[in-house]
C-alpha cells in the first residue's frame, strides 16, 4: 500500500503532543515534509507571563495551563 495516504489513527494533532520541546522539534519536522524545524528563541510573555519558543517555521509556541501545546 502506498505511503501517501495516511490512516487516521496516525493522525497527532499539536495539542496531542508531549510537552516538552523535542516532541515538539519533531512534530513540526513531521508536519514541514522532514524539513527540520528548529527554536530559534524563547522568551517569557510580559503579559502572560508564560514562556514563547519562537521556531524556524515562522510561528511561535507556548504551552496552556493543562501544559498542551499551542500557537502563540
Amino acid at each position: 500500500m502506498s505511503q501517501a495516504f495516511v490512516r487516521e489513527s496516525d493522525e497527532q494533532w499539536l495539542h496531542d503532543i508531549s510537552p516538552t520541546i523535542n516532541a515538539l522539534v519533531v512534530y513540526l519536522t513531521r508536519e514541514n515534509n522532514g524539513i527540520r524545524v528548529y527554536e530559534q528563541k524563547s522568551f517569557t510573555d510580559s503579559k502572560t507571563g508564560k514562556e514563547v519558543f519562537q521556531m524556524s517555521n515562522g510561528l511561535s509556541y507556548t504551552k496552556d495551563s493543562d501544559g498542551r501545546w499551542s500557537i502563540a
